[in-house]
């Protein structure tokens, strides 16, 4: 893993660790990923680290949505995730 995909799943996981402790029963968390090619078929390996945070701090996904777009910055995926609290 990769520095900047390092620092998103902390982070990720930071964010779904306060959730669970607050009580919260559903996270929705958006996921953006850089995407140099956009028409091949490829891991998306930080996404994935991203998605393992949320999910060792409690979480289940359930529900993905992906949208695909061109900004200044060049092409990015976005994945909205739906979580719920794992039962424990």
């Amino acid at each position: 893993m990769g520095f900047m995909n390092d620092a998103k799943a902390q982070e990720a996981g930071r964010r779904a660790h306060e959730a669970y402790i607050k009580g919260d029963y559903v996270l929705v968390y958006k996921f953006i990923e850089a995407n140099t090619n956009s028409k091949a078929t490829a891991p998306m390996t930080g996404i994935a680290d991203q998605i393992q945070a949320v999910e060792s701090a409690g979480w289940m996904l359930q529900n993905m949505a992906a949208a695909e777009g061109k900004a200044l910055t060049g092409e990015r995926i976005a994945l909205v995730c739906l979580f719920r609290r794992r039962n424990q």
